[in-house]
């Protein structure tokens, strides 16, 4: 059995309080290349590795609170941790990320690919202690209990999944860029969709509803209500609709315009394509004073800054509910070509999605008019039932 590296200055807390309160770290040789810093403060102490010309921090000393192996740890438990987090860069003089660092690194990657900032700023609000730890080495039970808090706290399961899964894109984005981080199942397994997180999301509204919420966008501001404009005729997710640019516009039937709409980038294939979507000669007028001006390959539509934000007060003056978004639109807009008897793949091709998620998510809408009609049709009349000489045996039928 390999012998444990001792200390005699750092292994026992009262050793370490009668160091001198200093910034520069007391250091312990653990492994080759490897050093345990412990930094004395005024108040508790912290534990870092160093490694390489970098030092890290990963938690507070148990100077004047019992360990929990997690973020206050005792000697012993900081060997190793520091010994774990040291391997895991060897070879490598670049500081291994944290949690922080990877959300940042994620903004600025969805700024270059156009994405919404929204995703990278709406977790870092949540992350907490989260933050400050090496993506390296998450665990299941940090990030399960993490995402649980965040229910604790008073998000719904459905905002927990969405924070949780901008989460998982950084986490994923910071894997891809350093080949140390190999506990990529920990968020894979750890934040998998919670149950029914989606029901909350499923609003459906009548049309009526949707065209009030329309016109009290445009009280907003026009570009405002543009955007949701868009959003409730086509169906379409805000992320495509942000990647209309001018010439995407198909006006020259001025009876049957229609739009070009870019496909969205989920799923594993993140190739763009574009299908066109029908829409009324009134959107059509709108938009084309909206491209009035820019060149062919400018952004039709503007980012809209807190989208949601805005919508729940017009939702909440038209007495719908401060909780619906406009992602409700969508919905709406799926129903209302379901229940129109719509086949469901042109549904679901209209609305970039596949004709499993339709049957998953709107089967109660499938199931309409026309359905019931059917099989209303095969229910037995009892008042007027055949009599017994009128009915065939099955032996003889089948013959």
């Amino acid at each position: 059995m390999a012998r444990r590296t001792r200390s005699a200055s750092l292994e026992n807390r009262t050793n370490r309080l009668k160091l001198a309160t200093r910034k520069k770290p007391y250091t312990a040789l653990i492994a080759p290349g490897i050093f345990l810093a412990y930094r004395r403060n005024a108040g508790p102490g912290t534990w870092s590795v160093k490694c390489s010309g970098w030092l890290k921090r990963f938690a507070v000393a148990d100077d004047h609170e019992d360990a929990n192996g997690n973020s206050v740890m005792n000697y012993w438990q900081a060997l190793e941790h520091a010994k774990k987090l040291g391997r895991a860069g060897e070879g490598n003089t670049e500081q291994p990320v944290n949690v922080a660092e990877a959300v940042n690194d994620y903004e600025a990657d969805l700024k270059t690919r156009d994405g919404s900032k929204y995703n990278a700023t709406g977790v870092r609000r949540h992350l907490g202690s989260l933050a400050s730890k090496t993506v390296a080495l998450l665990t299941e039970r940090e990030l399960r209990d993490w995402r649980a808090g965040l229910v604790k706290d008073g998000l719904k399961p459905s905002s927990a999944d969405r924070v949780a899964r901008s989460l998982k894109a950084a986490l994923t984005l910071a894997a891809s860029n350093d080949n140390r981080i190999a506990n990529t199942a920990a968020w894979k397994n750890a934040l998998k969709k919670l149950p029914d997180s989606e029901v909350a999301r499923n609003v459906i509204l009548p049309d009526q509803d949707v065209v009030a919420l329309v016109r009290g966008s445009y009280e907003v501001s026009h570009d405002y209500g543009v955007m949701i404009d868009v959003l409730a005729e086509t169906g379409a997710r805000e992320s495509q609709v942000l990647r209309l640019r001018a010439d995407d516009l198909q006006d020259s039937n001025p009876a049957a315009p229609r739009l070009m709409m870019p496909s969205s980038r989920k799923g594993k294939s993140r190739k763009i394509e574009h299908r066109a979507l029908v829409i009324t000669p009134r959107l059509a007028a709108l938009l084309l004073r909206q491209a009035k001006g820019k060149a062919p390959h400018d952004r039709l539509i503007d980012r809209i800054p807190k989208l949601s934000g805005r919508f729940h007060p017009i939702a909440k003056r038209l007495g719908l509910g401060a909780e619906i978004t406009p992602y409700a639109l969508r919905h709406s807009s799926i129903v209302r070509q379901l229940l129109a008897r719509v086949p469901t793949r042109v549904v679901a091709a209209h609305h970039d999605t596949s004709v499993a998620m339709i049957e998953k998510n709107y089967s109660r809408y499938i199931i309409g008019d026309l359905s019931e009609a059917m099989t209303r049709a095969t229910l037995l009349d009892f008042d007027h039932a055949p009599r017994s000489s009128e009915i065939v045996p099955f032996e003889r039928f089948a013959s």
